[in-house]
């Protein structure tokens, strides 16, 4: 027997729930199919050694917009908050930052941060504004894209002339020439570089990094936290409130295809041949997957369907999880220390010479690296007295140029533990199990298309009135019914529900106009 919803979603990702609660809040009767087992996509903490458990993907919360959470009424729980940055140096000699102010520098570099930070918080915050909003259309006689384009040149203006000047002046720069210009300590100008290019193909020489670290700061003027449980308990939270506001969510349903009749959708069909009928499809999965796989090139037209495929969205970042039996020891730092988020990223040359090979399809032989040591705040992630170390890694192209075999990966991972080891001399002999996700590791384990984190990168010609495409940045696709809400619609990735509830309100929006 077919079942019938006013809406489907499909993929239970984070975004895909926002949107889903949303429009169940509005009375809507909505089913999210979601083809794993779980909910949350690359959300997810899992158990990836016996009593041991991390955040798969993203171990970090700073993007989870205020918006979404006021909407839902609900808050999650956090181990912590506000987290520091500590940028390791092999002396012991670690600078340490948090919101505009850094310790281990001179004073000139204090001053120059401040600085830094107050314009990238500003800009930063009127970016914010935009992203918790459906972008206007671009060359079009609309009222409300209209009045959405005057009031961004409004608000742009309202900065004032220098302000303004700075802003335009920085937005499609690289963050290399601006930490060069600016700072004069190599682990301040690693550091600020790193923030700019994480979770990115890009270096900080390629242009739109100062964009990339200005998304970064939208989100919460860049301040860190963890949630209690991992980033999985963020996602089931969303999941529990959609339900309360009476979203049918069925795990282990791949969905197979959309349905399309006559120019417009009509319901999905799964992989186990179960059909389900809507006039409203959303789409959590990436634009690549919604439209060349799911919906099929012959249902749009050429140029559409050709502009989709050019987005790109090839992931470069990996993912390290190591189980240990007892926490390793870093030169200069307090057991309390290590509560905090470490990065290696000795100077801004160092990461650009880190991300050079992956543009030839090679790992990085001394990678970058993000740090967290998850237990440390919320030690129901391991064992008593056992530790788990994350850590984001730069750079892991999503195709290496020989293949990524069991030689290959093995060799990264080596990369990835010398480079750890000259900060903790002894930490291979505290590993008790360890885990490697690559690039295509995310794609095959959470469908995201090219192992991208974003499912697209941000870049100026993939962001706001263009992203995922122009033509399609106000999550209607050129198919009657049929919706994006994942984070390759606007604004984009980061565990921030920004997509999920801008999709909602745009969908209801649509409703009302009839």
């Amino acid at each position: 027997m077919t079942e019938r919803f006013d809406a489907i979603v499909v993929g239970a990702g984070h975004n895909g729930l926002v949107c889903a609660a949303m429009l169940a809040k509005a009375g809507r009767e909505v089913l999210v199919l979601e083809a794993r087992n779980t909910v949350g996509g690359a959300a997810a903490t899992e158990v990836f050694a016996e009593g041991y458990s991390v955040s798969s993907c993203a171990h970090f919360l700073y993007g989870l917009q205020p918006d979404v959470l006021s909407a839902l009424g609900i808050k999650p729980e956090l181990a912590s908050d506000n987290l520091r940055t500590l940028a390791l140096a092999e002396d012991g000699k670690h600078l340490r930052l948090r919101d505009g102010t850094v310790e281990g520098v001179d004073a000139e570099d204090q001053q120059q941060y401040s600085e830094f930070h107050r314009n990238m918080r500003r800009f930063g915050r009127l970016l914010r504004t935009h992203l918790n909003r459906t972008p206007p259309r671009i060359g079009t006689r609309n009222r409300s894209d209209l009045l959405s384009l005057a009031k961004l040149g409004f608000d742009v203006r309202r900065l004032g002339k220098n302000d303004m000047r700075e802003f335009l002046r920085l937005i499609g720069m690289n963050i290399f020439d601006e930490v060069e210009e600016r700072f004069s300590h190599p682990l301040l100008k690693g550091a600020v570089s790193l923030d700019a290019v994480l979770g990115t193909h890009l270096g900080p020489r390629s242009p739109n990094t100062i964009l990339t670290y200005l998304y970064r700061m939208a989100a919460n003027d860049g301040r860190l936290a963890t949630p209690v449980g991992g980033m999985g308990s963020v996602s089931e939270m969303l999941s529990n409130c959609a339900r309360d506001y009476g979203v049918s969510i069925k795990t282990g349903q791949t969905v197979k295809r959309i349905i399309v009749d006559n120019g417009r959708v009509t319901g999905v069909e799964t992989e186990g041949g179960d059909i389900y009928e809507s006039r409203q499809v959303i789409s959590n999965a990436d634009p690549k997957r919604t439209i060349m796989d799911l919906t099929g090139t012959r249902h749009v037209e050429t140029g559409f369907t050709r502009r989709v495929h050019n987005i790109r969205m090839r992931g470069n970042a990996a993912k390290l999880h190591l189980a240990l039996d007892h926490l390793p020891t870093i030169k200069g730092l307090e057991k309390k220390d290590f509560a905090n988020r470490m990065v290696i990223a000795p100077d801004a040359n160092y990461v650009e010479r880190a991300f050079n090979p992956a543009k030839y399809g090679e790992a990085s032989p001394r990678p970058v690296i993000e740090i967290s040591f998850p237990s440390f705040r919320d030690p129901g992630l391991a064992p008593a007295g056992k530790h788990v170390l994350s850590a984001v890694v730069q750079y892991a192209p999503y195709e290496l140029k020989a293949g990524w075999d069991d030689t290959a990966r093995s060799a990264f991972q080596s990369s990835i533990m010398e480079t750890l080891a000259t900060y903790m001399p002894d930490l291979a002999g505290h590993v008790v199990a360890s885990e490697l996700l690559l690039p295509a590791d995310f794609e095959q384990r959470f469908g995201m298309g090219g192992g991208h984190w974003h499912h697209g990168e941000l870049t100026l010609d993939q962001f706001m009135f263009v992203r995922p495409v122009g033509g399609a940045a106000q999550y209607a696709m050129p198919l009657e019914g049929l919706y994006l809400c994942g984070a390759g619609a606007h604004p984009g990735g980061n565990v921030s529900g920004a997509a999920g509830r801008n999709a909602a309100l745009a969908i209801l929006a649509e409703e009302k106009r009839g």
